[in-house]
């Protein structure tokens, strides 16, 4: 099954920060909905919130008091020793919220995994030696004794200390903000951000702080340092300006994923395929951070993920006015500085700027010690940026009705694998409802992916937007190649797979679901409904579908395009409107003028009805016909009927 890639291990100082830091953001994180959930109950509620209610407002104190550092303690405690020590680390979180005046954040960081971890030691110390039947007793009074005794040592030790330390960092903060020096914290936050060294301090370190200065003053700046998006989307907007090739081109989509969608590490490998341009994100960064800091905006909760949309739900009533003006300053200074690196720089002599990013985006992943979940957004990259944990057996095309395009998009996918020595790799075709989580490849339309996730999660899922000539296919090639390559002592086993190959590849069709009188060769319809109108009436006149099966083909065609590429549509019914088809048939209309399906211009409408695989044999010889520009030529050249068929490989023979 499929598998993250992961870089090898390094023992470097800065990836000791990463881990560290990505291990504060595992207990933080979870919980960020508790943090908005207590700033809207804030910004409501005090008395000088948008509603004040002084009985609702007692919500706030307890909230921020024991919920919020006990949800803390429990999930690092979790992460340390499972359920159980998310109750010992819970339990000792108690002490520190007891043992100072202040929200205990930090404390409960320190207290929740520190105890699961003593919890996990001793529990491996009498690990199989108490007696059948007293498990539970030991268990039981063992958590409790450790919790107790953390508990104590966090009210009387680990409280006091962090109160000390959570004193002189907000002198600190203070400190700068006075000597105007608070703007400087970007030139270590956003190298910090691109190295993925962020976590370690804006959860570590701001949003501890920041939710104290909230409690305080009903907003803190210190939520907006790391969280500001307009130092990105700067960069962003400089690219698509001024940028070239495919920077330029993945800039627009990558903008809105960080500055919507808050995805900031969008924008990473574009400060690094140029990392002076790291000046520009300074430069906004200060810019904003100054801004906050002249209108004395701030947040009243955490803005995660970074998203404006976050960033305004969280801001306080009393700064919506400083806020947008700092993203808005951010942004243009970024903007600009990075507009007049990109236009003073040059790509170096023999290489690229798709070689640049693609570059950029492997060293982004290396830092990041695994594969970006959004890189191939910037790439292109599809299949081939997963590696597999074992070899390649089955790979399943699926569609609404899996009798169609996916059937289709399943013959060439095949012929291609075949052709690169693989015969034993089972490709086949399905409908999403019928999916299991059996396959190590599952390939569907754009528009269907995410329904075919849920019922194959441990599969590698590939998206196309075009079933008969995608890029994707040899991506999958690639990947076959390269995760099959050790594999190939199983080639003993490939007369096996071939047994059980589908229909499409073996068994002969009745004789008369391709016939003359099915193919026509200048259609009259001139737009896509009317197309799929024609090619439906032709399978209810051959007596194929009943007519609520034309419906049916209407309905496909809105959830999701059959347009298949090399001015190729397939028009079908939906997988409920099998009970509408009387026997398998395949009608063939050619549009010479072509016809707009969605964007794209169809020249062949093949409408498909298809009973126990029996129509698949003629959709793979279309198939192959139409992955051949040169088939495709004589297609949109032949005369007579006989010329089509003929070209389909006499398949009703």
């Amino acid at each position: 099954m499929a598998t993250e890639t992961v870089a090898k291990p390094r023992t470097s100082l800065r990836v000791g920060v990463q881990k560290f830091g990505t291990f504060l953001s595992g207990m933080i994180m979870p919980n960020i909905g508790a943090f908005i959930a207590w700033g809207i109950v804030t910004a409501f509620f005090i008395p000088a919130g948008f509603t004040p209610n002084e009985e609702l407002a007692k919500l706030v104190g307890p909230m921020i008091t024991y919920l919020l550092p006990l949800l803390i303690g429990y999930t690092g405690g979790r992460m340390v020793h499972g359920v159980r020590g998310g109750v010992v680390g819970a339990a000792a979180t108690m002490g520190v919220i007891v043992g100072t005046d202040i929200p205990m954040f930090i404390g409960a960081m320190i207290m929740g995994p520190l105890t699961a971890w003593i919890m996990k030691k001793l529990d491996k110390v009498w690990e199989g030696r108490v007696k059948p039947g007293f498990e539970m007793l030991i268990d039981n009074f063992t958590a409790g004794i450790v919790a107790a005794a953390l508990a104590i040592f966090g009210m009387l030790v680990i409280g006091p200390v962090v109160k000390a330390f959570s004193n002189g960092a907000s002198a600190v903060v203070e400190w700068l903000v006075t000597n105007g020096l608070l703007p400087f914290t970007s030139i270590f936050i956003e190298p910090a951000k691109v190295l993925f060294l962020n976590n370690a301090v804006n959860h570590g370190i701001l949003t501890p702080l920041g939710t104290e200065q909230a409690l305080q003053n009903g907003k803190s700046i210190l939520f907006l340092l790391e969280a500001n998006p307009g130092p990105g989307v700067g960069i962003l907007l400089a690219y698509m300006i001024f940028g070239k090739g495919l920077a330029k081109a993945s800039a627009p989509g990558a903008a809105l994923i960080q500055f919507v969608g808050g995805i900031h590490e969008i924008y990473f490998p574009f400060v690094l395929m140029k990392p002076i341009i790291i000046l520009a994100a300074i430069g906004g960064g200060m810019t904003g951070i100054f801004t906050l800091v002249l209108t004395g905006a701030g947040l009243r909760s955490p803005a995660a993920p970074g998203s404006i949309l976050a960033v305004f739900a969280a801001t306080a009533s009393d700064s919506y006015f400083g806020v947008a003006l700092s993203v808005l300053l951010a942004a243009t200074v970024s903007f600009l500085i990075a507009s007049v690196i990109l236009k003073a720089s040059k790509t170096p002599v023999g290489e690229t700027e798709e070689d640049s990013l693609g570059a950029a985006t492997s060293r982004m992943e290396a830092m990041k010690g695994k594969k970006s979940s959004i890189s191939s957004t910037l790439t292109g990259a599809g299949a081939t940026t997963t590696v597999m944990a074992g070899p390649i057996k089955n790979i399943v095309f699926a569609c609404d009705a899996g009798m169609g395009s996916s059937a289709m998009g399943a013959s060439v996918l095949r012929n291609k694998i075949k052709a690169a020595g693989f015969p034993d790799v089972k490709v086949t075709n399905s409908a999403i409802a019928n999916l299991s989580d059996t396959y190590d490849v599952v390939i569907t339309h754009q528009d269907l992916t995410e329904r075919a996730k849920p019922a194959t999660a441990s599969a590698v899922h590939v998206s196309v937007d075009n079933f008969m000539n995608s890029p994707r296919y040899d991506e999958i090639v690639e990947l076959v190649k390269s995760s099959n390559t050790e594999g190939t002592a199983d080639a003993a086993a490939a007369p096996v797979a071939a047994a059980a190959a589908p229909a499409a590849a073996e068994a002969a069709p009745p004789s008369d679901i391709l016939v003359a009188d099915s193919v026509i060769l200048n259609g009259t319809a001139t737009t896509r409904d009317a197309a799929i109108d024609e090619a439906g009436r032709l399978l209810l006149d051959r007596g194929a579908v009943d007519s609520g099966y034309i419906d049916a083909m209407h309905e496909r065609e809105e959830s999701v395009s059959t347009y298949m590429g090399s001015f190729l549509a397939i028009p079908h019914g939906t997988n409920a409107a099998k009970d509408h088809i009387m026997k398998s048939a395949v009608s063939v209309i050619r549009y010479p003028n072509g016809i707009d399906w969605n964007g794209k211009e169809v020249k062949f409408v093949v409408g498909v009805a298809g009973i126990n695989n029996e129509h698949l044999q003629i959709l793979s010889s279309i198939a192959k016909v139409f992955t051949n520009k040169a088939q495709v030529a004589q297609l949109e050249a032949a005369t007579t009927v006989d010329e089509v068929l003929e070209l389909f490989g006499k398949v009703n023979a």
